[in-house]
């Protein structure tokens, strides 16, 4: 076996910060629960899904001497972690990055799951799961505690004859699921019509707010017109189901947008939201980590509603992260237009980050500011 220690994985290029790590005592516990499955598993045997960090597929390969273990992560920036750490470790040829999809868990026999606070992300992976894996495939679910709830056994039996709950350790837990149900049906992604607004959502189940439109997007949805006219080139950063990029390109056909996220079910979900919307031909959809993909100086305008979460912890990591990357990326002139949870008070950050900020509107939760970049 090869030495490995989790305390040697990190999180970069994703946020690292003093509270936020690269694994926990759901990823040991999850190890420890599927030992004798991992101990017994033939190369590509063995798939580990919603691996933050590479803990899971990484434990497996360095502890019981797993190989070909197929991996997914929805973010990106979780995804280059996993590789970075495996490279680190000297682990790489261990591991494979893969999609959600058929091929991630076709005739997989051990699935390592870190679970997901949605239930409808946990029902999309379980049913995938239940359709394309092993017949005698057994899956190991953890999870913390405090944001574990009944609900997800009943989401895991739906698509598994058989769920059992372990005992809790160190505030974790994990179920354990088998027995397959051949021939579940597939139910993602979904689709939602908005009559309201004209608009058509689809989502897959890992995407914020599902084919719903959350309510900062609603109130960000009022002020669209703040862009000036003449813009052209647009993005629509952390664009989750592309409703911000849609609506947009059905306003300005003129525009060139594009709508990008870390998040592989956001940027399938924007794709279909758009094709829907018959608004495809003008929105381009990137799968990024943050801006990377654009050059300096290169846009005129952003649009933005950005998480304040990382994970379970409330942090502003990532919005800092998309403020300065909003700032790097317009143009002289160009124009910022954001929503964000009125209690976190961006506007010094924007300010210093993007430019002259102005407060457009706010709710009982919500502000919406437009920043100009000046220089």
């Amino acid at each position: 076996m090869t030495e490995f220690s989790f305390d040697a994985l990190r999180r970069w290029p994703d946020v690292e910060a003093p509270n936020l790590s690269a694994s926990d005592a759901t990823d040991r516990l999850v190890l420890d629960t599927a030992a004798s499955e991992l101990a017994d598993a033939a190369v590509g045997d063995v798939v580990a899904i919603g691996d933050r960090y590479g803990a899971l597929a990484l434990g497996a390969a360095a502890l019981h001497g797993a190989g070909g273990i197929r991996v997914h992560q929805d973010g990106l920036s979780q995804e280059r972690a996993i590789a970075a750490n495996a490279e680190r470790l000297g682990l790489s040829d261990r591991v494979e990055l893969r999609p959600l999809d058929d091929e991630l868990v076709s005739g997989a026999r051990v699935v390592l799951l870190q679970l997901p606070r949605s239930l409808d992300a946990l029902d999309e992976i379980a049913g995938l799961i239940a359709r394309s894996a092993s017949p005698d495939a057994r899956v190991f679910a953890g999870g913390r505690v405090k944001h574990m709830t009944p609900a997800m056994n009943d989401v895991l039996g739906t698509a598994f004859g058989s769920v059992s709950a372990g005992l809790a350790r160190q505030k974790s837990r994990v179920l354990t699921a088998s027995s397959p149900r051949i021939g579940a049906p597939q139910r993602w992604p979904k689709s939602r019509r908005h009559d309201d607004l004209g608009l058509t959502v689809w989502a897959h189940g890992a995407v914020f707010s599902g084919n719903q439109i959350d309510v900062g997007t609603r109130f960000l949805l009022d002020y669209l017109d703040a862009v000036p006219a003449g813009a052209r080139d647009v993005v629509d950063l952390g664009c989750g189901t592309g409703v911000l990029a849609t609506e947009f390109a059905k306003r300005r056909p003129d525009a060139r947008v594009t709508a990008t996220d870390q998040s592989a079910a956001a940027a399938a979900s924007a794709h279909l939201t758009a094709e829907a919307n018959r608004v495809g031909d003008h929105v381009t959809v990137q799968r990024d980590d943050g801006l990377s993909a654009q050059p300096d100086a290169s846009v005129d305008a952003v649009l933005l509603n950005p998480p304040f979460h990382i994970g379970a912890s409330v942090h502003a990591g990532i919005a800092l992260k998309l403020f300065a990357e909003a700032g790097r990326v317009l143009r002289p002139g160009g124009t910022l237009l954001a929503v964000w949870n009125s209690h976190l008070q961006y506007r010094a950050q924007l300010e210093r980050l993007v430019g002259r900020t102005t407060q457009l509107g706010r709710n009982a939760k919500f502000t919406v500011t437009v920043s100009r970049r000046l220089d």
